[in-house]
């Protein structure tokens, strides 16, 4: 498995697969490109095109290239052979001739492959393949899974998380500091400034609740407007680990080097997932950014409550099953509905799924291993309608009610 430098990375939303991914293939061909071009003519496919637009593709692969102009060709109806987020970047002289061309495909979390299939980013750190793996060696040598961390990335990984939980945490002031409406035709309001303000008067599991909720809406509602945020996986799912850690903190006054600790455990829990199945949402639907997103915080949650290394993997494994078969429907093709929401209440879940491992032994019958292989059959079995193209769920059925043509979902005109 690959760094954790590789799974969390600092950019802009709104999506990590879809604006992100992208601006980092244009930036990469542009500096490779010897000839200076004309023009720039950059093809989005599949699930790339079809959303393209409202997760600002358009800007991400346009503006490394300013001021040359660049036309975008959107083809939905269309797939390359290796993942839903393809493209081709090409670059033509003045005759319309191409000079250099490149495929790329945005895999999640920022990620890319190449037109073979090569994944970017350093050479593999760990020598695990599966959370068995890791177990075996945390048993083995008496260690804590962030001691697994130190042990193969070296101490020079805890700076890099220190920035990392320096940007969740200005994600969350941030986000708690704006009001009024995010971008888009959808006119969604920001909710988080009022929730966290109706939570102060709040008390008990209420108020608790509420915090929580206004944490994780304040990261994705800044992940909306294209602001800075963390993938945690992806941006799509940026707000469940931030909201959970930084709740726990203040609850609990956690240390920064505790909750640096928390985010190595939350961060190989994450690996897993990107190396065994898929944290895109245009490859497997919405269960492989929130679900991935809500085990992440649960081991994190877990861990920081003084789990056992079982009791973490038993958190981990709740807080993936449990979001089996959620499809990545977007309305409108915005990470906005039912996106913001899904984190908020995937942070509440996960500190559930903590506190449920704690009550037990940590020991239980389905491994979070299993639970990884059920989400990547589960989401290539998925119709591509329900895997971030809008055609389907909650995408379709909103626009047939929006245009009258039906009346309730599942009735026909």
């Amino acid at each position: 498995m690959k760094s954790l430098k590789e799974l969390y990375r600092i950019g802009p939303g709104p999506s990590s697969s879809h604006t992100m991914g992208p601006r980092f293939a244009a930036e990469s061909f542009a500096a490779a490109l010897t000839t200076p071009a004309a023009r720039l003519r950059v093809t989005l496919y599949g699930s790339l095109a079809a959303t393209g637009r409202g997760h600002l593709t358009d800007l991400a692969v346009s503006e490394p290239f300013e001021p040359t102009p660049v036309e975008i060709i959107w083809l939905p109806e269309q797939s390359l052979p290796r993942h839903p987020n393809g493209m081709k970047l090409e670059a033509l002289d003045g005759s319309g001739n191409v000079l250099a061309s490149r495929i790329a495909y945005s895999v999640g979390g920022g990620a890319l492959l190449d037109a073979e299939g090569k994944p970017d980013g350093g050479a593999d750190v760990y020598p695990f393949t599966c959370m068995d793996e890791i177990l075996a060696e945390t048993e083995r040598d008496g260690l804590l899974i962030w001691e697994l961390v130190i042990r193969h990335e070296g101490a020079a990984i805890w700076p890099y998380l220190g920035e990392i939980w320096l940007a969740m945490k200005r994600a969350i002031e941030a986000g708690l500091n704006v009001e009024g409406k995010l971008p888009g035709s959808l006119n969604v309001p920001r909710k988080a400034a009022a929730y966290h303000a109706r939570a102060q008067s709040m008390a008990g599991y209420f108020g608790q609740t509420a915090l929580q909720f206004a944490y994780a809406l304040a990261v994705s509602e800044e992940n909306a407007a294209g602001s800075e945020v963390v993938t945690a996986p992806t941006c799509g799912a940026c707000g469940v680990l931030p909201a959970v850690l930084f709740f726990l903190q203040q609850q609990s006054k956690f240390s920064d080097e505790k909750i640096c600790r928390a985010l190595a455990t939350a961060g190989m829990i994450g690996n897993i997932v990107k190396r065994n199945a898929s944290i895109s949402g245009a490859e497997v639907g919405c269960q492989g950014e929130v679900g991935t997103a809500c085990a992440m915080a649960a081991a994190a949650a877990a861990q920081l409550l003084g789990g056992s290394v079982r009791q973490i993997e038993y958190a981990a494994e709740m807080g993936l099953e449990h979001h089996l078969g959620l499809t990545c429907d977007p309305i409108g093709g915005y990470v906005q509905i039912p996106c913001i929401e899904r984190n908020a209440i995937g942070a509440v879940r996960a500190v559930d799924c903590a506190a449920y491992a704690l009550l037990s032994d940590g020991h239980h019958i389905v491994p979070f291993d299993e639970v990884v292989s059920t989400m990547w059959e589960t989401g290539c079995d998925m119709k591509s309608s329900y895997r971030e193209t809008a055609q389907g769920g909650l995408a379709k059925i909103h626009l047939l009610r929006k245009h009258g043509a039906i009346s309730y979902p599942g009735m026909g005109s």
